[in-house]
């Protein structure tokens, strides 16, 4: 049957991957779409092939080009996989984003991108001023000023053939998610991110044809690219998506896994940690074979109560918006998985830690985490930071990319996640990454969350402060101080346990879910 591939010079994600699996698997199902009252809709590979070409001529129409930059910004909703595949056939490039977006990170990212067009919904449309180009509107109807989305699809010539596009024409830009100051666009090209995915499908989400793969990403985050549209379809597997919205709802999310068919799975720890802390007996998930996490690390705790629960262990992976996966615990490769590593490199990519001098380090020593470049770039990794010479400059070095995180590796190879090279705690000497304070604070059953920052400190330059969300019914009191600092030396090196503890209901986070530390920082 083969697998799709690009042609010599040639690439495009709706042509090369939607089309083949339509031509050799036509009925096959490709995306199956619930909402919260479980009403569905079901598509094969040949309706997405057909709605594709619908939605780029419909595009056509309204004055999209080639090359446009197009903000979509909807929910969990069939046009967005639709709109999506349009836009990428018509060589068009998406620039997906969150419903959190506000009106101001709208308007800061029209401005940066020199957006063409916006695909949103009611919601959406109203956070919109003073934009002059294209609007597109879906799942509402006629407004005046706006196109209607799906009666221009329905209108479309399902013939539609645009040019083809280069391997090497931009493809998508996500904006990074922004943990310190302004996000930063990041450009991918149309084979290396479409072609790439495929390694993350392959050996991290080890999907087949037959698996039915679910993952829980916004779908503005680069994580939905990864695990809900590029991987999956590269497989030629179906992508399953519930259409919830509101608060994260953990038994909701445990219902549906064991309510559909699910056999793949991709939970980012912030849902992981608060799923882990509802009675998992109460629900089995008979289907469920392979789960997987990325974002941040997972705490040990959580990996080894769901496996406790579901005999199902969960496979960590590394990468980031400007990549595919890059390290990762992979189930088809034998390999022990050790809780708490991100694994080993993804076959066919050198990732090393490196020192200051840009110098491969030996195992033990943290340093930050580089993919090689040279003297050939790997498919998956971003073209360009656009619009940033100095960002560039920056985290291109030598022969490598320089990822921003700390990591080491040990002397079976596996990886070992520190933090962010600015999250690193410095204290009295000694360097304390804070994802292990946190993994320690969240095995004390009134934890539900922890961030962990360096603050300034006369004597130690910095000391280790921690901010806490406790548990439904539990009480802040200064005993509670001191039963976690007592409870952190006794789970980790007494040096790294938090001098001062401070209790939150929430902590901040980023549109994509990762906790920002920098905010947490300042006084």
């Amino acid at each position: 049957m083969g697998e799709p591939s690009g042609r010599s010079g040639h690439f495009n994600f709706a042509r090369d991957v939607i089309d083949f699996w339509s031509a050799q698997r036509a009925d096959a199902p490709a995306l199956w779409w619930c909402d919260e009252a479980a009403h569905q809709q079901r598509f094969s590979f040949r309706e997405l092939s057909d709605l594709s070409r619908r939605a780029a001529c419909g595009f056509a129409n309204a004055g999209v080009q080639k090359g446009d930059r197009v903000l979509v910004i909807l929910p969990r909703i069939p046009q967005w996989w639709t709109a999506m595949l349009g836009l990428i056939r018509l060589g068009a490039v998406p620039i997906p984003g969150t419903p959190l977006l506000t009106s101001r990170d709208i308007a800061y990212r029209i401005a940066a991108a020199d957006v063409h067009a916006i695909v949103t919904d009611a919601d959406g449309a109203r956070k919109i001023e003073n934009f002059t180009g294209v609007r597109v509107i879906v799942a509402e109807g006629k407004q005046p000023g706006w196109i209607d989305f799906d009666a221009a699809v329905h209108d479309a010539d399902p013939t539609f053939d645009p040019p083809e596009t280069l391997a090497d024409d931009d493809g998508i830009i996500y904006f990074t998610s922004g943990t310190t100051g302004h996000p930063k666009m990041v450009l991918h090209t149309q084979a290396s991110y479409g072609l790439g995915h495929r390694a993350t499908g392959e050996y991290w989400l080890d999907l087949k044809p037959a698996d039915l793969h679910w993952n829980l990403s916004d779908t503005g985050w680069a994580k939905a690219a990864w695990s809900s549209f590029f991987a999956p379809w590269q497989m030629g597997a179906c992508v399953f998506a519930l259409d919830a919205r509101g608060k994260f709802d953990a038994a909701a999310v445990l219902d549906a896994l064991a309510r559909y068919p699910i056999t793949t799975w991709c939970a980012p720890p912030t849902a992981l940690r608060m799923m882990v802390r509802e009675d998992l007996s109460k629900w089995k998930f008979p289907h469920l074979r392979h789960c997987v996490s990325a974002g941040e690390p997972l705490n040990p705790e959580v990996i080894e109560t769901w496996q406790r629960a579901t005999g199902l262990l969960i496979y960590e992976g590394y990468g980031q918006t400007e990549s595919i996966v890059l390290v990762a615990n992979v189930r088809s490769s034998g390999r022990e998985v050790r809780i708490g590593s991100m694994g080993h490199p993804t076959p066919g990519y050198d990732v090393q830690v490196l020192d200051h001098d840009l110098s491969i380090l030996p195992p033990g020593r943290e340093g930050e985490l580089a993919l090689r470049v040279q003297p050939h770039r790997p498919l998956g990794l971003f073209k360009e930071y656009w619009k940033n010479p100095e960002e560039n400059a920056a985290r291109f070095r030598g022969d490598f990319y320089l990822t921003g995180d700390v990591a080491r590796r040990d002397a079976d190879g596996y990886f070992w996640f520190v933090g962010r090279a600015d999250d690193v705690i410095k204290s009295a000497g000694y360097r304390i990454g804070p994802f292990e304070v946190e993994s320690a604070l969240v095995e004390h059953p009134a934890v539900l969350e922890a961030a962990v920052v360096g603050v300034p400190d006369q004597t130690r330059g910095q000391i280790v402060k921690a901010y806490v969300v406790l548990c439904k019914n539990v009480t802040p009191t200064d005993a509670l101080v001191t039963e976690l600092q007592d409870h952190c030396k006794r789970i980790t090196a007494p040096y790294k346990y938090p001098r001062e503890i401070e209790f939150l209901p929430e902590l901040p986070k980023t549109i994509s879910g990762k906790i920002r530390r920098v905010q947490l920082r300042k006084p």
